[in-house]
């Protein structure tokens, strides 16, 4: 017990992978899940997109205010806090079908799940050196890709009662937040000069121009995973794709991110982040342009989102690898705020403009849209050059 109690490296870095997991879990387990009900009650898509983004307006709502607490107060409370009210707010969501109180619901459920995922990210980047720095946040964007898939196979339990997904979820939280207290709690770094005397909006506009291109990755990533899992249920019902098939293709797309999140964190490490962000940009633009032309193979269909996924599954962790090389140590917690924020904003923008063109467009709007924002990306990184730090 004295040495979990000690904090040992290897014990803290376990409980974050475990808590990140969590975040995740609960995320993926609620876009389809949700989608999937409100379409049943009868709610278009467009409405349907818009009660998805709530989470993701809670994420933003949270991110510029979650720095200074974490700060003055340090990580452990801020993910205990970030649990509890994970728990509370999963057991609300049977008692009442209404659309607005899912949107509430889903808004705190945004807040507290940045709570928990913030703190771990900060807490795991600030206290990684740069020889393992790309490792442990690939393992990192493991646990949070494993969450992610595990989280739409609950969408199964609806068969059997609707209420059984939200309480194991909430079981599930309950036990890990029990472990999670015998964490020794820490600060992240804020006796330098750099974080006293530039201010708040001063730390924000030298994380912009240390950094800037690295905020692009997570926000594309952002507006794929709430696309993918938000709309696409919709989108498929509309195509006259099998509900059941839902549970095959949709974990396809993070399972690729979980079998390539370590090796491409490694390669990064060896090849430069932005070169390989832009590598594998240019393939899964080019793979999403043409699955229009196959998507009705099931077979093929999988296949295109589990390569897919594989390739573009780490977009998150690889901009968060690039943002911690580019920033010096102390900005980290703003560069992480920064990266919330730039994830959310492309969580929002995902399933309502997955809504509006599944009604206008139709058939292949998705996968335009999200082959479009890749090759916005590309360019992007073909004019940025570091400011601080070089990747070359």
């Amino acid at each position: 017990m004295t040495t979990l109690q000690s904090n040992s490296p290897t014990f803290r870095f376990t409980m974050l992978v475990i808590m990140v997991f969590i975040a995740g879990f609960v995320q993926g387990m609620l876009l389809p899940l949700l989608a999937i009900l409100l379409e049943q009650a009868g709610y278009s898509s467009a409405s349907n997109g818009f009660n998805a983004i709530a989470l993701y307006i809670g994420i933003l709502i949270a991110s510029p205010f979650i720095e200074h607490p974490v700060r003055k107060y340090g990580y452990k409370p801020v993910i205990s806090i970030g649990l509890i009210a994970v728990i509370i707010t999963l057991l609300l969501f049977p008692l009442w079908q209404s659309f607005w109180f899912w949107f509430i619901l889903r808004l705190i459920i945004g807040i507290a799940d940045n709570m928990v995922h913030f703190s771990t990210q900060v807490w795991i980047t600030s206290t990684s050196s740069k020889a393992v720095r790309g490792r442990n946040i690939a393992i990192y964007g493991l646990a949070f890709s494993a969450g992610f898939a595990g989280g739409p196979l609950m969408s199964n339990l609806l068969a059997i009662d609707e209420r059984l997904p939200f309480v194991i979820a909430a079981l599930f939280c309950a036990m890990i937040w029990v472990i999670m207290l015998k964490l020794r709690n820490e600060w992240p770094d804020n006796t330098v000069e750099t974080v006293q005397q530039s201010g708040v909006l001063g730390r924000y506009f030298l994380v912009i121009k240390y950094g800037w291109f690295a905020f692009l990755p997570p926000l594309t990533f952002g507006f794929m995973e709430a696309t993918i899992h938000g709309s696409y249920p919709i989108y498929a019902m509309r195509m006259g794709i099998d509900i059941e098939w839902l549970s095959f293709i949709l974990p396809a797309f993070v399972v690729g991110g979980v079998i390539t999140q370590i090796p491409l964190g490694l390669l990064s490490d060896r090849a430069g982040r932005k070169r390989v962000l832009l590598l594998l940009a240019t393939v899964g633009a080019l793979i999403f342009l043409a699955i229009p032309q196959f998507e009705h193979h099931i077979p093929l269909l999988i296949a295109a989102f589990l390569v897919a996924g594989g390739l573009l599954g780490s977009f998150y962790s690889l901009g968060l690898m690039y943002m911690a090389d580019l920033l010096p140590r102390q900005l980290l917690p703003t560069g992480n705020v920064l990266i919330a924020i730039s994830f959310s904003l492309g969580s929002m923008l995902g399933p309502v403009t997955g809504g509006v063109l599944i009604e206008w467009v139709g058939q292949g709007s998705l996968y335009y849209a999200i082959g479009s924002l890749l090759i916005v990306l590309i360019g992007a990184g073909l004019i940025f050059r570091p400011v601080y730090r070089g990747e070359e």
